[in-house]
């Protein structure tokens, strides 16, 4: 079966991937994640946010892995996953792809290649209502010379999973990450954005950051609302000056920041980042006309 593309679903966690998997040994997989919703108004309905863009970014992250899995084909599993499973609570949804051959060279071609999907329940993920701490981390973002920077590959993670631990050992909850031009980049699963006299300003797509969803979804909900948002580099320096910072990512969605490094942030009455909070909130819930199509209904019966 060398160089076959297979796909497939499991509803159970009890799928085993060998030991001598490709994927395991040298990071050739890509990750999606999503977030679900049950409807208050209806239980037996799930209410799935930006699907279409989700499978997309997924779709052309298999591309870098020599895959062909279509957003579309990626969609329908993902919603026969939902109503299989008949969730009750919020939950979030992981599709993974991956390199499933036993070879023991680093290769993307003449491999096999799979696709699962799991999932699990998930409330908040940063429940601190006076924001969270980060410190400056010391290992630096990748450059997308050095890899797809756009898809959510596995692999690329460990430097997430260095920054992260090195930040929980020093007392932070959390890495900022800056890139090799020294600024800032990201924090170690999330995008960043920051708050300056009234305006929002984060890293461009040009700063080797991923192109978060979220991150999207916030630039234009800040747009309908009047804020104006301000793409370009950002040094180390502003965010100890900042009026707001806050991190937002699909598990997260979107977590103040507190302080950075021994520098606090201030706490700003009716703050953008509370506004952004709220609105995202009713979005999700449905209560929105305005972003009706960043939600896909999944009829649970």
């Amino acid at each position: 079966m060398s160089g076959e593309n297979r796909c497939f679903d499991t509803y159970e966690v009890g799928l085993k991937i060998g030991i001598a998997t490709h994927a395991l040994h040298y990071g050739t997989g890509a990750l999606g994640g999503l977030r679900g919703y049950v409807d208050e108004t209806n239980p037996s309905q799930a209410i799935l946010f930006r699907l279409d863009r989700h499978c997309q970014r997924l779709s052309n992250s298999a591309r870098y892995l020599h895959y062909d899995l279509p957003a579309d084909k990626i969609q329908a599993i993902t919603i026969e996953f939902v109503k299989q499973n008949k969730p009750t609570k919020p939950f979030y949804l992981r599709p993974f792809i991956y390199s499933s051959g036993l070879g023991i060279a680093p290769r993307l071609h003449d491999i096999v290649q799979d696709f699962f999907i799991y999932g699990m329940s998930l409330g908040e993920t940063f429940a601190k209502p006076n924001g969270i701490s980060c410190r400056i981390s010391s290992w630096q973002r990748q450059s997308d010379l050095s890899l797809p920077l756009r898809g959510k590959i596995s692999g690329a993670y460990i430097t997430s999973a260095l920054a992260k631990t090195e930040a929980y050992a020093a007392g932070f909850d959390e890495a900022i990450l800056l890139n090799s031009q020294g600024k800032v980049a990201e924090a170690t699963g999330m995008n960043i954005f920051m708050v300056r006299q009234g305006k929002l300003f984060t890293p461009g797509t040009d700063q080797d950051i991923l192109e978060g969803i979220t991150r999207d979804s916030i630039m234009v909900m800040a747009g309908k609302l009047g804020i104006e948002v301000v793409e370009r580099p950002i040094d180390k320096s502003e965010l100890f000056i900042a009026d707001e910072i806050f991190l937002c990512g699909t598990a997260a969605k979107i977590a103040p920041v507190s302080r950075i490094e021994n520098y606090l942030v201030p706490q700003v009455a009716d703050s953008i980042t509370s506004k952004l909070q709220q609105e995202l909130v009713a979005i999700t819930q449905g209560q929105h006309p305005d972003y009706q199509d960043w939600l896909n209904p999944v009829d649970l019966q």
